[in-house]
């Protein structure tokens, strides 16, 4: 199982594949509800009873969280499951769950059919996943970092 690590003011990151860590528990909320900046793992156990319960529209987008997180798993490509936004706040109301994916070397998204695909398309996860899910795969980034070096020497 992954483990979450909360980011910077309002990100949990979720790192496939290690559940074991021994953990701290999530900071308390700032005084306008945010976490603190700073890197803080968790277990997703604990981001769903820290984050997961309350109104209907948090459970619901809990619902959207969880769903996005076995499609992506689905693909076996999953390295990091980044959660941000409204959603890793203590307001009552988020106004969604917002992810952010990040993919292996291996990822390919012309592989993925159905549910899977929509996932990738943002507009499409948002209108029928519930969640605004952004993502890029290590090898792209990579890629991309490394062309950014090459022009800023050249």
């Amino acid at each position: 199982m992954p483990t979450l690590t909360v980011l910077g003011r309002r990100a949990c990151t979720w790192v496939h594949g290690v559940d074991t860590l021994p953990l701290m528990p999530l900071p308390s909320f700032d005084s306008q509800g945010d976490l603190p900046e700073g890197v803080h793992p968790a277990t997703l156990s604990e981001v769903l009873e820290r984050f997961g319960g309350g109104t209907t529209r948090r459970r619901q987008a809990t619902d959207s969280l969880l769903h996005v997180l076995k499609l992506a798993r689905l693909t076996r490509c999953l390295d990091r499951f980044i959660i941000f936004g409204s959603y890793v706040t203590a307001k009552a109301e988020p106004n969604d769950v917002d992810i952010f994916l990040v993919m292996n070397e291996s990822f390919d998204v012309d592989d993925q059919t159905g549910e899977a695909r929509e996932m990738f398309a943002h507009k499409l996860a948002q209108e029928r996943l519930g969640a605004s899910v952004f993502w890029v795969s290590r090898l792209t980034s990579f890629a991309s970092i490394d062309y950014l070096y090459r022009g800023m020497a050249d």
